[in-house]
């Protein structure tokens, strides 16, 4: 993919009270910028949306902030990443996991039996969106949302075990459709609500996205053809924020989304049943 900021780019670095323009890698070896509350995250997304126009923002949360060898924020679909933190999974773990994901998607295939079991069956694109939003197996994709709020519930989810907790800002091009398709940018987002069937409750209440490689990779041999470095989302990260989970939130104007809300029970989300058989069908997670 194409690494953000070869044109001018703006953000916010360290504890600075404004937006100056930086480079991709500045952003990415930063602490990240510190944020009271949602509103002055909010107000500052505003911002940099207004600043960043070429590109449109997309948002994920984590608990942590994990780094590569160079101490770069790294953000990388499930399939791609390593056991150790800043490690890259070796030829056999790659492996590996392209055959658990072929083997998902035919059990996907034979369990499907929702409202658009013909697109199920002649995208690719479409199984692995359903399989990683449902935390099925490692796949080439990776979990993001259009809703600030959602990505911010998402980092302090659990409760959060420590003080920090981080927004990460991702710039992508003009989403036009169920999946956009960009070979200038190398990259490809899928929306949920239109791939996703009415019965798969979850990514609806996410305003799930995902974004993955353009084009995309089918096989382990394909993925020799690219150095892990390429497939790292965080060469698209436009900024990072950090806050303190237990202090972000205030009742009454901006309330965290609860953790029930953002993972409904498979009671209220009739796919998340299936999710979980074709999982037990797989016996492994890896």
């Amino acid at each position: 993919m194409e690494t953000i900021g070869q044109s001018a780019l703006f953000s916010y670095l360290g504890t600075s009270p404004h937006a100056i323009s930086v480079r991709n890698t500045q952003v990415r070896k930063d602490r990240g910028h510190p944020v009271r509350s949602y509103l002055e995250l909010a107000t500052k997304v505003a911002e940099l949306q207004f600043r960043n126009r070429n590109h449109v923002l997309m948002f994920r949360g984590q608990g942590h902030d994990y780094r590569n060898e160079q101490k770069n924020t790294s953000l990388k679909a499930s399939l791609f990443r390593g056991a150790a933190k800043n490690r890259n999974p070796d030829e056999a773990t790659l492996a590996r996991r392209f055959d658990t994901l072929q083997r998902a998607e035919d059990l996907l295939i034979d369990n499907y039996t929702f409202l658009g079991r013909e697109r199920v069956l002649r995208y690719r694109i479409i199984r692995w969106a359903i399989l990683q939003h449902y935390e099925v197996c490692a796949t080439p994709l990776i979990d993001v949302t259009h809703s600030l709020r959602i990505a911010a519930s998402f980092a302090s989810a659990g409760g959060s075990d420590g003080d920090e907790a981080f927004v990460f800002v991702i710039g992508v091009p003009n989403v036009s459709g169920a999946i956009t398709e960009s070979a200038e940018a190398g990259i490809q987002i899928v929306r949920l609500s239109s791939v996703c069937p009415p019965a798969a409750v979850r990514p609806h209440v996410q305003e799930g996205y995902l974004l993955g490689e353009y084009p995309e990779m089918t096989a382990f041999a394909q993925k020799q053809l690219y150095p892990h470095y390429e497939v790292d989302f965080g060469r698209r990260l436009v900024a990072k924020f950090r806050f303190n989970p237990r202090r972000f939130w205030k009742k009454g104007a901006f309330p965290k989304v609860d953790d029930k809300a953002l993972y409904p029970t498979s009671r209220s989300d009739p796919f998340a049943r299936i999710a979980k058989e074709i999982a037990k069908g797989l016996g492994t997670r890896d």
